[in-house]
């Protein structure tokens, strides 16, 4: 039973099916929930950044394919190899947005995970005009940021907006990074707080001061889209 389960759940059409269900629920989701921006203009503020690195909180994941409204953006997201990644990617692709399958991860499983290929692509979709999303937490240290991140930044010259979407409905597990299932039929909330730059130069110092800064702007936008909702965020309940 235990194999028949396992093949099950690494069979591809298994996966797809799961991956379309999961990408039309959250198209539901999306559409049933109204959402606020804050601040209001703030595609007009993103817009003349693009391509930019897009950056958000692992478990807080889920409506982020929505930040894109127009088919004019491009727009491609980085996911793990890991089998829980291969229902994010058919989601995210059903979706419109486009995946780089690696780890962002700069730790010592970086070559094993496919981190180094996955890195130099990103770099190369950032070269070619198209936007870059992914999570910055460290692997297992939910609302710890990353050097990778920052690394990608210094390397490719773009910006990195933070930002938090949240919505006044969801079910929060009770896992690593408090995973949130947002659900229909509620208020939801978007907030960037500003843009983040790393020189070209920026030597081992500067990038973790930078480092710190993101993860500190990514709290804020967390608290702040959840207070507007009038809901507890993942570090409160």
């Amino acid at each position: 039973m235990k194999k028949l389960l396992r093949n099950t759940l690494r069979s591809s059409w298994f996966q797809r099916a799961v991956g379309v269900l999961a990408a039309e629920y959250l198209r539901f989701v999306w559409r049933t929930n109204k959402f606020t921006f804050d601040p209001p203009d703030v595609y007009d503020i993103v817009e003349p950044q693009i391509p930019a690195i897009f950056a958000f909180w692992h478990g807080q994941h889920f409506l982020t394919p929505f930040i894109k409204n127009k088919d004019s953006y491009k727009a491609r997201v980085l996911i793990s190899r890991h089998r829980d990644g291969e229902y994010n990617a058919i989601a995210a692709e059903r979706l419109g947005i486009g995946t780089i399958r690696g780890s962002g991860d700069h730790g010592g499983a970086f070559h094993r995970k496919g981190g180094v290929g996955a890195f130099k692509e990103m770099v190369r979709t950032l070269e070619d005009g198209c936007n870059v999303a992914l999570t910055a937490d460290v692997p297992k240290r939910a609302r710890v940021a990353g050097l990778g991140i920052i690394m990608l930044a210094r390397e490719s010259g773009r910006p990195i907006m933070p930002f938090a979407m949240a919505t006044s409905r969801f079910i929060r597990l009770k896992n690593w990074d408090r995973t949130t299932i947002n659900l229909p039929f509620g208020r939801g909330a978007l907030v960037g707080i500003k843009e983040i730059h790393v020189p070209p130069d920026a030597d081992a110092a500067m990038m973790e001061t930078l480092r710190l800064e993101l993860e500190e702007t990514l709290n804020e936008a967390t608290r702040r889209a959840y207070a507007q909702l009038g809901r507890p965020g993942p570090a409160d309940g």
